[in-house]
């Protein structure tokens, strides 16, 4: 007898479908075999079914070869996650179980089994959840600690057992399924590390950059001396950005459930990721990859923000790799396998010490740090040391709190949902070339400002055209409806070189 379920195998952050068929022939030899190009955690899977069927009660005729194919047979099938479709098939082909022939054409089955038959957390459901509803699936079954992630798509059935006996219950009718639903948002923490922007004395002109920053989406590049609040800073700049739409939080939440950093008791990720950054990171680790490629730093800072301290000591082929996804919000990893790609729409926050008053200095700086990846930022701010005086003095309560400048960020981000309203963008950062000329004109004065600043700071084209998109989110800030000369040259002054 001949048996087919449907499972789900993920590359980069899509599912695709793989049918786990059942064959047995008779024969003494009574052996299992599991084909279609499985890593050894596919193969161990006999060991795992063998068990945890036994352990719920069932007991198949002996006497028998299995072959398991996993088809198509030509993509790489990893991890336990088949098991349970494994064990299904098993009892549907051995006529131990009864289901009928289109209830599992319209059904999908993921899970590890443990030996007592017990289902195991799988990662990457969520994705296998919105391929399952493409398809026009109408159930997926799952472990019951996985339920709550599928429950995020809504149309499809979700069953989520305990455990391998209460599946077959629940399918053959003799017990209810306990109805999974999508998990209500829950209301953003405030963590014990953020930091509200009235708290920080001082630094004005930090405050206003990182303001810009979060109404555009624009990088953001802080030299100053040690201990003078960069890292404080940027602590505090998630606090600004606004929440994720539930558009969003889908996208960062398939990147978790992918990596398997999703956490157990949060099936849906609703805030803004916050990924602190080592100098001692490798490429890899930032951008992605390894045999199996997986999301790297920049893809879990998807929709939230990459903070890289001490930027001047990271290796200078570490931070090249950086250019290509700070302009096209995605990286495509390829390796023997095939090409995956993962979205990497973040901000970045660095940080760094300013260079040493010597030539040698300076020229590690510019060999650390090159020219093309400096023009991808868009604000540079010098963040002096705050003097110890003013330290010592009471709070000034007319300081604006983390509250007062969401709420401005808030205004600025509808003008520019209002702007690109029918356009694949949501800030300012992301409009190319095009966008910018029709956009965002600039008066003759605006024209003649930016012209000079070209000649005297040597911007490129693509510096010129950043500068275009701060001066509109500067604007946006105040409500104007056009770019006008100041807000030209406010932007200027965020177009600072590190190494003078």
């Amino acid at each position: 007898m001949l048996t087919q379920l449907t499972s789900f195998a993920t590359i980069g952050l899509q599912s695709v479908p793989i049918t786990v068929e059942i064959g047995t022939v008779k024969s003494g030899e009574g052996n299992m075999f599991i084909v279609g190009l499985g890593d050894t955690a596919v193969q161990e899977s006999k060991q795992r079914v063998r068990m945890a069927l036994r352990s719920s009660g069932y007991h198949f005729p002996t006497g028998r070869v299995i072959t398991i194919n996993l088809a198509p047979a030509d993509i790489k099938k990893v991890g336990p996650r088949y098991d349970l479709a494994m064990a299904m098939g098993l009892l549907i082909a051995h006529e131990l179980v009864e289901v009928s022939e289109n209830d599992l054409k319209s059904m999908a089955f993921l899970g590890e089994l443990a030996l007592d038959g017990s289902l195991r957390h799988v990662s990457s459901v969520l994705p296998s959840a919105i391929a399952a509803k493409k398809m026009g699936l109408k159930t997926i079954v799952v472990p019951f600690v996985n339920g709550p992630e599928a429950a995020l798509i809504p149309g499809l059935t979700v069953i989520a057992p305990s455990n391998l006996k209460e599946l077959v219950e629940i399918l053959t009718g003799l017990r209810a399924a306990e109805p999974v639903h999508m998990p209500a948002s829950a209301p953003r923490k405030i963590r014990d590390e953020e930091v509200d922007f009235s708290d920080i004395r001082g630094q004005h002109v930090a405050k206003r950059a990182l303001e810009i920053a979060a109404a555009g989406g624009h990088n953001v590049l802080m030299s100053g001396a040690p201990g003078s609040g960069k890292t404080l800073l940027a602590r505090a700049f998630r606090g600004i950005l606004p929440e994720l739409t539930q558009e969003e939080a889908i996208e960062v939440t398939q990147i978790y459930s992918v990596a398997n950093l999703l956490p157990r008791d949060a099936p849906l990720v609703n805030e803004r990721p916050f990924r602190l950054v080592h100098h001692t990171a490798s490429g890899v680790s930032i951008v992605g990859g390894g045999q199996i490629p997986g999301p790297g730093e920049i893809s879990l800072a998807h929709r939230g923000v990459l903070f890289l301290d001490e930027l001047a000591e990271f290796p200078s082929q570490v931070l090249e790799v950086l250019r290509q996804p700070l302009e096209d919000r995605r990286i495509t990893i390829t390796r023997a396998h095939g090409s995956v790609t993962f979205p990497a729409d973040f901000i970045m926050v660095a940080a760094m010490n300013p260079p040493k008053w010597s030539a040698s200095s300076k020229e590690h700086i510019k060999r650390r740090i090159s020219a093309p990846l400096l023009d991808r930022i868009d604000l540079t701010i010098d963040v002096q040391p705050v003097p110890i005086e003013d330290l010592q003095k009471r709070p000034d309560e007319a300081a604006d709190t983390t509250a007062d400048i969401l709420a401005r960020v808030h205004a600025a981000r509808k003008l520019q949902a209002k702007r690109f309203k029918g356009l694949p963008i949501r800030t300012n950062k992301e409009m190319n070339v095009k966008h910018v000329d029709t956009l965002c004109p600039l008066d003759k004065t605006s024209q003649q400002l930016l012209l000079k600043a070209v000649d005297r700071l040597g911007l490129s084209a693509r510096s010129y055209h950043r500068t275009i998109k701060v001066a509109r989110t500067i604007a946006d800030l105040l409500g104007a409806k056009s770019i006008e000369a100041a807000h030209v040259a406010e932007a200027l002054q965020y177009r600072q070189t590190i190494t003078e």
